[in-house]
């Protein structure tokens, strides 16, 4: 036994006393197991916020989807709640899935669903993905119904409620506008969305279509459309998210369109190139609440933290896949185009280290010992004449991630080559880069880290850059030093 002890001990010095880090987070949401992905049916009711999502009750790899279902009071911590909609079986041993799609009050009982005066009931309109022998077969929206506010359903019994022959035709989302419910649903293969209108959730019919433009590299999917305000105006713009290629286009990522919806059509303003939402690999099929309170101008969104690439294969302890923070959106114009902002929201509980400081004040390289993996970084830079910085996070021997900003370039750039855990996928390793604009000299950026994801938002949400990174060992350091000449 003592010999047993004393190589215990040789081996902690030997290793420096750093535990092994956990990969899973600690204030972004993630079910205690299994696997999820998308963002379903995000909505307000009575004091909660629903997230609903994509859900394998069976395991920690894609398949038999659900929707899970966990509730915020604040958006900032969440509690799990059992599975909401299952996965069903036919008679021919065929399933239907129960895909991505989106939720509603129905405070008028327009679906008939509900007893009269009943002002709370909730609606799931989804896809249901027919099944049969491990193939998809066909493509439909349906509904399912809760007065429980979404702990128990019922599925409409005339379901499905729309579809048009498609193999593929996905991911509704609902909204009212003038007391009619509008749905945006996707044809993937044919990079288009459908606009319906309907007065009872029930019977569709086809307004317009909107696609073919922007990234088309990949299928779309997971379209959204909702009115945000623009920032320090009484106005507001139409914004349509898709989910689709990102830059790098063997990898999936988010765009969005900017214009006008005049309750049939929507109509993209003029925009030079692709529009993208998040600069980074792990941000996707992102989605609004619903029936926010009006006190809220401010549309909220939340994603998928993965990346279709590589999803399968990410380390795994029993589960895979999380979700972002929820994020604010407004809109500002610059150069005569209008361009999302998104506000992370988040606990001040969180661990916090704030610095601010000058990049003369960099004649050395400065360190700082962190605990664990899982923080909030506030870094005010003023860059003065310097050619910029190079901040290494979650430093650990040969283990880190880098935070790269040129000032020549205005270019932040995130690299993941050496963060750690990067051998179980061919994909994985990367280099991120987004434009980041100094204001006055000064660079602002605000670091999310959480043991196995990185949000970075910089100048307060103007260009945001989300990455999952799987560093194995616990206390990184923070270095922060100059780019030499």
């Amino acid at each position: 036994m003592q010999k047993l002890v004393t190589f215990l001990a040789v081996v902690c010095l030997l290793n420096a006393c750093i535990p092994s880090a956990t990969y899973r987070p600690a204030y972004h949401y993630t079910p205690e197991k299994n696997w999820v992905n998308d963002p379903n049916g995000l909505v307000y009711l009575d004091g909660e916020y629903h997230l609903f999502y994509q859900y394998n009750p069976a395991g920690d790899k894609w398949g038999h989807m659900s929707w899970g279902h966990a509730v915020s009071k604040n958006l900032k911590t969440w509690e799990e709640l059992p599975l909401a909609i299952p996965e069903t079986m036919n008679a021919d041993g065929s399933t239907n899935m129960v895909f991505s799609g989106a939720a509603v009050v129905d405070s008028l009982n327009t679906s008939g669903f509900f007893e009269k005066g009943f002002t709370k009931g909730m609606v799931a309109i989804y896809t249901s993905h027919l099944n049969k022998n491990g193939e998809g077969m066909a493509q439909s929206q349906s509904l399912a119904y809760s007065s429980d506010k979404g702990r128990t359903w019922k599925f409409y019994d005339k379901n499905p409620v729309l579809a048009i022959g498609l193999k593929d035709f996905r991911d509704p989302n609902v909204f009212m506008q003038e007391g009619k419910w509008k749905m945006i649903v996707a044809k993937p293969l044919e990079f288009m969305v459908q606009i319906y209108e309907s007065t009872n959730l029930k019977e569709w019919t086809l307004l317009s279509e909107f696609g073919k433009m922007g990234d088309v590299a990949k299928i779309w999917e997971c379209p959204s459309l909702f009115k945000v305000p623009v920032e320090n105006s009484d106005n507001s713009k139409w914004v349509m998210l898709v989910s689709s290629a990102a830059e790098a286009t063997e990898f999936t990522g988010m765009q969005y369109f900017v214009g006008e919806f005049d309750g049939k059509s929507f109509v993209s303003d003029k925009q030079e190139g692709v529009l993208r939402l998040d600069r980074g690999k792990d941000f996707y099929a992102a989605i609004p609440f619903q029936n926010l309170p009006s006190k809220d101008k401010n549309p909220i969104i939340m994603g998928w933290g993965s990346n279709w690439s590589y999803a399968g294969d990410i380390p795994s302890e029993g589960r895979r896949g999380m979700f972002s923070m929820p994020r604010k959106l407004s809109l500002v114009k610059e150069n005569g185009q209008f361009r999302l902002v998104q506000k992370p929201i988040y606990s001040n509980r969180i661990h916090s280290k704030e610095l601010k400081l000058k990049a003369s004040e960099l004649t050395k390289p400065k360190t700082w010992e962190m605990k664990n993996n899982s923080y909030k970084l506030g870094l005010v830079i003023d860059l003065g004449n310097s050619n910029g910085f190079a901040m290494e996070l979650l430093k650990n021997e040969e283990e880190k991630c880098v935070l790269t900003y040129n000032a020549m370039t205005q270019k932040l750039f995130f690299d993941r080559t050496k963060s750690g855990k990067i051998d179980f996928n061919k994909n994985f390793t990367s280099i991120e880069t987004m434009q980041a604009v100094p204001q006055n000299g000064v660079l602002k950026l605000d670091i999310f880290v959480d043991n196995s994801i990185v949000e970075v938002f910089a100048n307060e949400g103007e260009a945001v850059l989300t990455d999952l990174v799987f560093p194995q060992k616990n206390g990184g350091k923070i270095i922060l030093s100059l780019l030499k000449d």
